[in-house]
């Protein structure tokens, strides 16, 4: 529970720079669980071996965030590259004693000083946090915003991933591969390849790069009514193209 408070307050809206700066590595950059212990969560879910499903697998994941990690992977007869989101074991029942020991806390501070229906806020944290750890409700909810883009544009602002509807569970999510850097990497990137961040060219791409976004928002909550609410920076990638790609679709309002 405390890293995803960390990464609901790891925003410049919210808390000062120097706060960001180290509360946004915990959206891809928390601690992992070992592999021998995703081995098993794996298996048990999929009811095969790793090797019967995939013809390669990284031990080391890609990222690591509250509820899962993910590791780059090639489903078997298949030549793309995927990545497989693979939930921490026993996450589940920690967040929601945590969520417990919350409620309590804000019952006794409505008994205090606290005006407001503070109780009925962790209800709601409680019943939304619930929803993060189904990822069947996930990849329906990627297809869904998928399609929507794709159908309603020539050109999708952003990309989402195809994920692979036979290897979904509730705590596993296969779903193909897209290349890109961390969107708060872009400065670094840029420098890596002797473009001034503040330069003219970068000012282009930051600002394809908002109305892609801004595009793609506007459809999904104006046309669609069906919108990703969970935008923080480890669920952005930038590919080529300057081309977004969101890669968790989870909290559906």
């Amino acid at each position: 529970m405390r890293i995803k408070i960390a990464q609901i307050l790891g925003k410049p809206d919210l808390a000062p720079a120097a706060w960001v700066r180290k509360l946004v590595t915990l959206c891809d950059q928390a601690p992992a669980t070992p592999f021998d212990a995703v081995r098993v969560v794996l298996e048990k879910e999929l009811g095969k071996s790793i090797e019967q499903v995939f013809e390669t697998f990284d031990e080391k994941p890609l990222g690591s965030a509250s509820i899962a990690q993910v590791h780059r992977a090639r489903v078997k007869g298949d030549k793309r590259d995927v990545v497989v989101k693979v939930q921490h074991p026993g996450v589940e029942k920690l967040m929601m004693v945590d969520i417990r020991n919350l409620q309590i806390f804000a019952l006794y501070m409505q008994k205090t000083d606290i005006k407001f229906d503070l109780f009925s806020m962790t209800k709601e944290i409680e019943k939304q946090i619930g929803y993060e750890f189904d990822f069947k409700r996930e990849a329906n909810a990627m297809e869904k915003i998928r399609r929507f883009l794709y159908d309603n544009n020539r050109k999708s602002p952003v990309l989402v991933p195809r994920v692979f509807p036979n290897l979904v569970t509730r705590k596993v999510l296969v779903m193909e591969f897209m290349n890109g850097i961390p969107i708060l990497s872009l400065g670094d990137e840029m420098a890596k390849r002797g473009i001034n961040p503040h330069g003219k060219m970068a000012e282009a791409a930051k600002f394809n790069i908002l109305h892609s976004l801004s595009q793609a928002y506007g459809q999904m909550i104006l046309k669609s009514g069906f919108f990703h609410a969970d935008p923080h920076p480890g669920n952005i990638l930038i590919g080529k193209g300057s081309e977004a790609s969101h890669l968790l679709f989870v909290v559906i309002l």
